[in-house]
């Protein structure tokens, strides 16, 4: 009976603070990403709270999950707020995914299976012939640009089959893809679509060494272009 009654009560207060919190969620998450709050900026539970009409509990669970995903910090004593991205931070982000993913991307290669391959073609597809940029925005990269480069770079590594590593990969990527839409900066005269092709060549002819040596240059380049002076330009380079 106590049984029946948990879940009783369960279903009929979950559901639907459970939806609340993922539309709140949404618009956090799409809000931060579009830059409607600067870097460092706080995220007040009792403002947002008001503005989406909802309650604190709500608010709280939408916030608790941005942070997760490395979208917002959670300040002892000081509430949430929008990352304020160092170039000590943007660094240590760029080390971890130098570390991590060139390993990942040697698993994938070694137990990837004819399936694998087929997406990493799909996904290298829909990335060289999706525009970088929307005329309008200047130099800002596309929504639909920054979707498949995150396909792109995720499927190539899809194929190790290890979905904490996975994960790690997705947190790693938030944070990145963050920091670039913080500046839209184009760092001149980098060919990123030859980049990205020897990855797909040397994945799919499965030479590890070479994928690996590249992707590692990838994120390098990356990260040497956004030291310094460049740190408030901070962008992940196609």
């Amino acid at each position: 009976m106590m049984s029946d009654m948990t879940q009783t009560t369960h279903s009929s207060t979950s559901p639907g603070k459970q939806m609340l919190s993922e539309q709140v969620y949404a618009h956090l998450r799409d809000a931060i990403m579009h830059g409607d709050y600067a870097p460092g900026a706080a995220l007040k539970p009792q403002d947002l709270a008001k503005q989406q009409g909802v309650s604190l509990a709500v608010v709280r669970e939408a916030l608790v999950r941005v942070v997760g995903e490395g979208l917002a910090d959670r300040l002892p004593n000081r509430g949430f707020a929008v990352p304020a991205f160092s170039d000590r931070r943007w660094q240590e982000i760029a080390e971890a995914r130098r570390t991590i993913e060139p390993v990942v991307l040697r698993m994938s290669i070694e137990h990837g299976d004819v399936d694998w391959e087929a997406r990493v073609r799909a996904a290298h597809h829909r990335l060289a012939r999706t525009p970088t940029h929307v005329p309008q925005e200047g130099e800002y990269y596309s929504d639909a640009w920054a979707e498949a480069h995150r396909v792109f770079h995720r499927t190539l590594l899809e194929g190790c089959g290890n979905p904490v590593l996975l994960e790690t990969f997705d947190r790693m990527w938030t944070a990145s893809e963050l920091a670039r839409r913080f500046s839209g900066h184009r760092a001149p005269g980098r060919d990123g679509a030859g980049e990205h092709r020897q990855l797909e060549e040397a994945a799919l002819a499965r030479d590890a060494d070479t994928a690996a040596e590249v992707l590692a240059r990838h994120l390098t380049q990356t990260a040497a272009e956004l030291t310094g002076e460049q740190c408030s330009r901070l962008v992940d380079q196609p």
